[in-house]
């Protein structure tokens, strides 16, 4: 009898029925492969059905067991899901406890994260919950508990939401360890992953299932139509070349809000969100509580706020950065805008998806240019879409100091027998390549901190006790390790509160160094006035009128996409015919005519002289940090053949050197100068690479546990005070242990993570294989425009930035008027 005619799925097809649903064919696989052990990978767009598709097994599995329907005595959850956010946990607690309930199955439901309530902690920490929604930082904490074996004993399926944006960061790399942990404490138990599309969807599978080679993957609905339209200027020229956030399409934009129900307007920063919020609020007509904001440094209160009014249709507008890029349906959104670049492909796609997000539906996406080449950004995307070619995402290798912070993690849980934890860890596919040695010098490290460390009683956080077993023993060392557990680390944040009360979400404290007592700045949709700035606390008040700065973040800028900037180039000499291309042509003629068009088979270099000095500009079309490298082995090349000063600017599209004497250039010293022969050395002694391993020190000694977070109570560390303790660990490491592996991870995490070593190789050979167009034009081009604007941002005038692109502005388009 075959399992339909069993009717393996009754249960499951009545309740879809009774809503007047039919399960989805990828469903159904979904919750057969279960059913018959499998553990697997589901890929499918967003909104159609990935929830209960990896539900569905484990409730089938559950209504034809009458022992998981009983109440839990604290042997730990059934179900585990984890999820990268936590409003997406809180979205799907409530969608998973729902369906449990209709299908009268008596589970219980908890969260388990930094805003779970009292009562969804307790459940977990006493294993009394049915289903556990947790994030990967939840889940290590709960590893360090030593009853952990217990609590997880019951464990039958772990399904891992949202898997595409866990896979290329270190979180991921902690989640593989933890699943490795469960693995060994729960054998039998199943594990799903859930995606959107990716680009190396095999890779992908292999990460999160290094254990079971060849696991299914379920391809899902075929994905939703998306529909990409263009806020078109009435002519191309009309739109800034450089140097804006997009608020001259404020009016047209506002028109737009009252079209439809609700819409969803994501920007890419939070600052350009603070901006856009500001600047809608000052002409908007309606109850203000009905347009809000919501971006990763405010208050949960006010996101959690945010988002059901986005829930239950009272909210007409919420302007949005990438926090509310994943997974929380909100059927009430009719439209999505997108200021600015999306940057990548998958992004766009991402937040398209959000609007709509009904059966049947379509996505739509209306792209607001803020400055003239971001149209050509919009018709790659929609290009690249056409194609199916999404960006992949790589997954880290070898990092020691999640490493570290796991095994301390265990030690604290129950204990480690070292040789155990070395197969376990090797059975990832971050630690596939971990070598004995190396394993010796993680083990010595959270014993006594390394050779350097060793006379320091505060780095010696593990014991190899009398039976070999690694433990934690020091109440002190096992309280401060749980309050660091994660790998996720943020520089100087100081929290904003009122005065009497409640708070507003925290602002870097950079920022507010800037500020005096009585200063008056943008916050969290409000105009606020700073009273005191107590050690990390700054207390406000609402200002009831006037101006003030919009609070900034560092390292907020958005990096273009391989895959995008790619699009992009092939764009220049090939436009097709894309309505932003036709809008554009002018410029284009601009740029053809008065120098050339990049395309993927040529480089164009422009040699142009300013007032400031002489200037290269080059055009790889590589990605910001690829420049960065390009740009500081170029100058040290040039300066051993002809001594010179140098400085340079970067964007996403190229770079620009500037020489403070000017020097002949020709063909081929600009391929000599960019050889990728002996490109590592050259790069080393190109960059401050000692000053920028110094800084990414800090990072990895966090995550290491090299530096104690503050304790409660106590006041909060300034970021001035973080970066001394770092420098002064660095500084003592370099001098009496050299070869700490932390100090070698961090001069790798630069050349891989900051410099892009592989990324920038494959661009130094793809240079050379390309015909090479030097030209020299009379004035600054459509391309190398935004570079030159870019170099004045560091430079003392009494005059704005924006004044001044503004006026450079200006004057190109006089000069180019005939041209277009």
């Amino acid at each position: 009898m075959s399992a339909a005619a069993r009717g393996w799925d009754a249960p499951l097809a009545a309740w879809f029925a009774a809503r007047g649903w039919k399960p989805a064919p990828f469903q159904r696989e979904t919750w057969r492969r279960y059913l018959d052990g499998d553990s697997g990978l589901l890929h499918t767009p967003t909104g159609s059905g990935k929830t209960l598709a990896a539900f569905g097994g484990p409730l089938l599995e559950a209504l034809a067991d009458d022992t998981s329907a009983r109440p839990v005595t604290g042997e730990g959850p059934r179900v585990l899901w984890v999820t990268p956010l936590r409003a997406l946990a809180a979205d799907t607690a409530r969608a998973l406890g729902q369906t449990a309930s209709d299908l009268e199955l008596p589970w219980t439901v908890a969260l388990r994260t930094g805003d779970a309530s009292a009562r969804d902690k307790r459940l977990a920490r006493q294993g009394k919950a049915h289903v556990l929604v947790i994030t990967p930082e939840s889940l290590a904490l709960l590893l360090s508990y030593a009853d952990a074996s217990l609590r997880f004993c019951a464990l039958r399926c772990v399904v891992v939401d949202e898997w595409h944006e866990l896979l290329g960061n270190k979180r991921g790399v902690l989640l593989q360890l933890c699943l490795a942990r469960l693995r060994r404490l729960s054998p039998d138990a199943r594990t799903w992953g859930l995606s959107a599309t990716l680009g190396n969807l095999e890779e992908a599978r292999a990460v999160l299932l290094p254990h079971a080679p060849g696991s299914p993957m379920v391809a899902g609905a075929k994905p939703r139509k998306i529909q990409i339209s263009t806020l078109l200027p009435e002519r191309s020229r009309s739109l800034p070349w450089a140097g804006h956030l997009g608020l001259s399409q404020l009016e047209r934009v506002f028109k737009r809000l009252f079209d439809v129900r609700a819409t969803l307007l994501f920007t890419n920063t939070r600052a350009q969100a603070e901006l856009w919020h500001r600047a809608l609020e000052s002409i908007w007509p309606e109850d203000p509580g009905t347009l809000g904001l919501h971006h990763g440094s405010l208050d949960p209160r006010l996101r959690a706020t945010v988002e059901q009014g986005l829930r239950d249709g009272t909210v007409r507008c919420v302007v949005a950065t990438s926090s509310l890029d994943l997974g929380v349906d909100f059927p009430a959104v009719d439209q999505v805008l997108q200021i600015g670049s999306p940057k990548g492909v998958a992004r766009l796609l991402q937040r398209a998806g959000r609007a709509r997000h009904r059966p049947g539906e379509s996505g739509n996406v209306i792209c607001v240019p803020a400055q003239a080449l971001e149209l050509i950004e919009y018709a790659a995307a929609r290009q690249a879409i056409a194609r199916g070619e999404i960006e992949s995402r790589q997954p880290p290798i070898g990092s020691l100091d999640v490493l570290a912070q796991h095994a301390v993690t265990l030690a604290l849980g129950g204990g480690f027998d070292a040789g155990e934890l070395f197969r376990e860890v090797q059975g990832t596919h971050a630690y596939a390549a971990l070598d004995a040695a190396t394993w010796q010098a993680v083990l010595d490290f959270i014993v006594q901190g390394g050779r350097a460390l060793a006379k320091y009683p505060d780095y010696h956080r593990v014991v190899r006790d009398d039976d070999g077993c690694y433990r934690v023993h020091d109440r002190r060392i096992a309280f401060r390790h749980r309050l660091s557990i994660g790998t996720i680390t943020a520089d100087g944040a100081v929290a904003v509160k009122y005065l009497r009360g409640g708070s507003l979400g925290s602002v870097e404290e950079g920022f507010l160094a800037r500020l005096r007592r009585g200063d008056r700045f943008q916050f969290a949709g409000r105009t606020l006035e700073l009273v005191r700035l107590e050690g990390m606390v700054a207390y406000v008040r609402r200002a009831k009128g006037g101006d003030g700065p919009v609070a900034t973040w560092l390292g907020g800028r958005m990096p273009l996409s391989t895959q995008l900037a790619s699009e992009v180039e092939s764009l220049y000499a090939h436009p097709g015919a894309h309505p932003e291309m036709r809008a554009v042509e002018p410029l284009l003629r601009i740029q053809e005519q008065a120098s050339a068009l990049p395309d993927r088979g040529r480089l164009l270099a422009e040699r142009i002289g300013t007032r400031r000095g002489m200037h290269l500009f080059l055009f790889p079309f590589a990605g910001r940090a690829v420049h960065e490298g390009i740009a500081a082995m170029v100058a040290l090349r040039w300066g051993r053949l002809h001594a010179n000063t140098f400085s340079f600017t970067v964007n996403d599209y190229g770079l620009m050197l500037t020489l403070a004497e000017p020097a002949a250039l020709d063909e081929a010293l600009l391929r000599q100068l960019l050889s990728p022969d002996n490109m590592a050395e050259d790069l080393r002694d190109g960059v401050n690479l000692g000053e920028m391993a110094r800084r990414q020190f800090r990072e990895i000694a966090r995550v290491a546990g090299l530096l104690t977070p503050s304790l409660p109570g106590q006041a909060a560390r300034s970021l001035r005070q973080v970066q001394a303790s770092s420098g002064l660990l660095y500084d003592v490491l370099r001098r009496y242990d050299p070869d700490h592996l932390l100090l070698a991870q961090a001069e790798r995490e630069v050349f891989e993570l900051q410099l892009e070593a592989p990324r920038l190789m494959a661009a130094l050979q793809d240079c050379q294989g390309r015909e090479l167009a030097l030209r020299e034009p009379r004035a600054l081009t459509p391309l190398s425009f935004p570079l030159w604007t870019e170099s004045l941002r560091g430079q003392l005038s009494t005059e704005t930035w924006q004044a001044r692109v503004r006026r450079a502005a200006e004057q190109l388009e006089k000069r180019y008027a005939r041209v277009a």
